[in-house]
């Protein structure tokens, strides 16, 4: 007489081991995290550890994003923009066109803020296009935009670099006599 153990008999078994040493291995962990003192020091030890690893990693981080967005903005600048007004019109809605694509793909924030940084270069009221880019634009395009302008200096808006009453930007309205 043979007995034949089926296949769902033993998937059961296996399970029911596993997560018996599974809860041993937590109940164990627990006591030594609870009792031990040395092991408290170790896990604390650890934690600050990879907290000060992810820090230093997210400031290079940074700063890499920093110095690739200046080196777009100069990239952008020695290209040069149009002067025609027919060729900054065309310029102006290939730009923002590819902006919006790019902007949908979380690994081309950079270069789609680029795209809306040489459109906001030959719109002739960029004041007006941040406001419209403030409504449409993701907030992390948006913010990467704001430090192109910030870094160009050259396009007169209130917008990002103050309030009515900053020379951030530009012209304070006054007229020399």
């Amino acid at each position: 007489m043979s007995v034949s153990v089926r296949p769902t008999t033993i998937a059961l078994a296996t399970l029911g081991a596993v997560t018996t040493g599974l809860l041993a291995y937590a109940a164990y962990f627990d006591h030594k995290r609870r009792t031990d003192p040395e092991f408290r020091k170790n896990l604390k030890r650890e934690s600050r550890r990879i907290a000060r690893v992810a820090k230093e990693e997210a400031e290079a981080q940074g700063a890499n994003q920093k110095r690739r967005i200046r080196q777009t903005v100069t990239e952008a600048q020695e290209e040069g923009f149009p002067t025609n007004v027919e060729e900054k019109e065309a310029y102006f809605m290939n730009e923002v066109g590819r902006g919006e694509v790019l902007c949908q793909n979380e690994k081309t924030h950079v270069e789609a803020a680029l795209c809306f940084f040489r459109a906001l270069k030959v719109y002739p009221q960029p004041g007006d296009l941040i406001s419209i880019y403030d409504k449409t634009v993701p907030k992390p395009v948006l913010d990467i935009v704001a430090e192109m302008v910030a870094f160009d200096g050259s396009i007169p808006v209130g917008g990002f670099g103050g309030g009515p009453g900053s020379d951030a930007g530009g012209s304070t309205g006054a007229v020399d006599d």
